[in-house]
């Protein structure tokens, strides 16, 4: 608060207390719906930290997020799947800073539970080889259960994602054959099965198709209470995906992470080692510039350095919402790495604070 002084004639001085107000910032972001739940919850606390600062997240897919970012029209993007070596080439200098840790499962539509599946046996589903639930290969690892001579209905991402990324990087991984005729990435072309856009858009179609099996993050098929099948990983247990199988996928893997500045097109947690690993685990990322003045929405120092600010308090204290709304925190050696990371961060070719 200051305190203004005026003279005012006939009558001597006259002390008006006036507030100074913080200057105000707004933050945007688009990209992947995985971590909206998450990002929405870091927007709505991070007002009673800094009532100043206001966070807008636009839930439109990995696709999406990236190629916000590329053009430079958000202050942040946000995808599951890292940038490929042409995506960096179209972004130099671009960072990844690994905020979640999640998962994707199976999700099936069955009047059963418990079921289990290989990775081989899901890329066939995938590629139209397994067509029935009755499947010698599928009964064969399921003797307890009754299937149904049924048609299996193969439900599958319609738009750009990262979701899709992990789904296939993890077949590719499992199946020569998938890896060979359909491969890698945020959008490929499916040999068959319907498309629904969204984690929320697959989740609907298969959770109001009989006999429908498709890929949901783990977080969706928590909240919706969908069955999803329990996968065989690289150790031969079949694993249900859940915080604890994920967090073990995780500490496999995060010894290996490059620093932030460098490519991350390799980086994969898929198939991880371990006997409680869950086998299709990722991390989601937010994307930003090193030098944050090549995006021209972030040429004012004050946004800059609250961007850096949201990021750093996303990475720490924001990971207490985590796991209650189905995500996995970020381990020690993860956090330390996005910090260095941010550290390294330039306005006008000069560091900002990280504190």
């Amino acid at each position: 608060m200051f305190i203004a002084v005026t003279l005012i004639a006939g009558f001597g001085i006259l002390i008006i207390p006036t507030v100074s107000f913080a200057q105000q910032a707004t933050i945007n972001g688009a990209g992947a719906t995985f971590p909206f739940p998450l990002i929405d919850t870091w927007r709505v606390e991070y007002q009673t930290v800094k009532p100043d600062v206001n966070i807008n997240y636009q839930s439109i897919g990995s696709g999406g997020g990236v190629k916000q970012f590329i053009e430079k029209t958000v202050d942040f993007g946000a995808t599951d799947a890292p940038l490929t070596a042409e995506e960096m080439q179209q972004a130099p200098g671009a960072i990844h800073i690994p905020e979640t840790i999640g998962s994707v499962v199976a999700a099936y539509n069955l009047p059963v539970e418990g079921l289990k599946l290989t990775g081989p046996i899901l890329a066939d589903i995938f590629l139209g080889k397994i067509t029935k639930w009755n499947d010698p290969k599928i009964q064969s690892i399921n003797s307890g259960l009754s299937l149904p001579a049924e048609d299996i209905v193969v439900v599958h991402r319609s738009d750009g994602s990262g979701t899709t990324f992990v789904w296939t990087d993890y077949l590719s991984n499992v199946s020569s054959a998938w890896e060979q005729q359909i491969g890698k990435g945020k959008s490929v072309q499916w040999p068959i099965g319907v498309g629904a856009p969204g984690n929320e858009g697959v989740a609907n179609s298969i959770n109001t198709t009989p006999n429908a099996i498709g890929y949901v993050e783990l977080t969706y098929a928590i909240t919706t209470g969908m069955k999803h099948a329990s996968v065989q990983n690289e150790a031969g247990n079949f694993i249900q995906g859940s915080l604890d199988s994920t967090r073990a996928a995780v500490a496999a893997a995060a010894p290996s992470l490059p620093p932030g500045d460098q490519s991350w097109t390799n980086v994969t947690m898929v198939n991880a080692p371990g006997a409680d690993s869950y086998p299709i685990a990722s991390f989601s990322y937010l994307l930003l510039y090193k030098e944050l003045t090549t995006n021209p929405g972030l040429n004012n120092q004050n946004k800059a350095q609250n961007l850096v600010d949201f990021i750093n308090w996303a990475i720490t204290d924001g990971q207490q919402f985590a796991s209650e709304l189905g995500y996995v925190p970020l381990p020690d050696q993860v956090v330390q790495l996005n910090q260095e990371t941010l550290r390294g961060l330039t306005f006008n070719g000069a560091p900002l604070q990280v504190s």
